[in-house]
């Protein structure tokens, strides 16, 4: 997972430091769980989609992608200031691996974590259960850097892509930072946000979006004539002036196509979206979505 790198917090405050930052509650994550939690400006949208588990004693650990890493790492150390919180980069110490399918739950056997979300320990190693996805179940197996491969057959980059778009699950890249409110994403939808807990950079818009009911814009998984790539606009036919909305993640398979694209919902009333422009290659919606996505805005 080449494309993914992993921030160390260690200290005293580490937990604390964090749950002031991110909209999760990262003080009651116990080490048998795992959450999802977004990393956002002061105007609520998103630098960085974060895993975030406990490691060893002391220490929690953040996987995101390889290509926000440097600036989030930057971002948050500023805000350190007096607490007991170190920060580092250990992508050079850890290594992930993706896995996925049933062979993969049998290599792990009784480590096999049972619901998404959850985290184990298999020979040295954290295994962290992902979404499912295309009725697959998948993992997210962190070592220690240098520790032998899983021995399974190896798993196709552009697999574990199409994987991680069918799940819905939106993952901020360089190319996407700052572009989007965490529902914009469904970043809420899939367990990224907790409303309960205290302050965090952008949390009055990100709350106001939530319970003002004023998210215009909603992410599904669309197929595709074409390859589509992060930060690409999507436009509607009628209107060849203005985006309609823009791809988060997306992935090609066998000569197909698919990508998670944020949309005004008012698009998916009527017309067709294509990818850059009004007269380029068509998206089309698939019918069964991950999970269900409200197409209603509040009045």
């Amino acid at each position: 997972m080449t494309d993914w790198g992993v921030i160390r917090a260690e200290g005293a405050d580490a937990a604390s430091f964090l749950h002031g930052q991110l909209t999760q509650d990262v003080q009651q994550l116990s080490l048998e769980s795992a959450r999802l939690a977004g990393y956002c400006t002061a105007k609520g949208r998103l630098l960085a989609t974060l895993l975030v588990w406990r490691g060893s004693a002391g220490e929690l650990l953040l996987a995101c992608s390889a290509d926000v890493l440097p600036a989030t790492l930057k971002r948050l150390s500023m805000f350190v200031l007096r607490a007991k919180c170190k920060l580092s980069d250990a992508s050079a110490s850890i290594s992930l691996h993706g896995l996925a399918g049933a062979a993969a739950t049998g290599w792990l056997g009784a480590s096999a974590p049972r619901a998404a979300w959850h985290t184990s320990t298999a020979d040295g190693a954290q295994v962290l259960r992902l979404p499912d996805s295309s009725g697959l179940a998948r993992y997210l197996l962190a070592n220690p850097a240098g520790a032998a491969a899983p021995a399974l057959a190896a798993l196709a980059p552009d697999a574990w892509s199409w994987l991680e778009v069918s799940s819905g699950v939106p993952r901020v890249v360089a190319a996407t930072a700052e572009q989007f409110v965490p529902q914009m994403v469904n970043f809420e939808l899939v367990g990224g946000v907790n409303f309960q807990k205290g302050c965090y950079p952008g949390q009055e818009v990100v709350a106001r979006s939530q319970y003002r009911g004023t998210a215009k814009r909603r992410a599904f998984v669309f197929g595709g004539d074409a390859a589509g790539q992060p930060g690409q606009e999507v436009f509607h036919s009628a209107d060849p002036d203005q985006p309609a909305g823009m791809v988060v993640n997306a992935a090609s398979l066998a000569g197909a196509h698919r990508a998670l694209v944020e949309v005004k919902l008012a698009a998916l009333e009527s017309g067709t979206l294509h990818l850059g422009a009004a007269d380029g290659p068509r998206l089309q919606r698939l019918t069964e979505q991950p999970y269900p996505v409200p197409l209603e805005v509040a009045a």
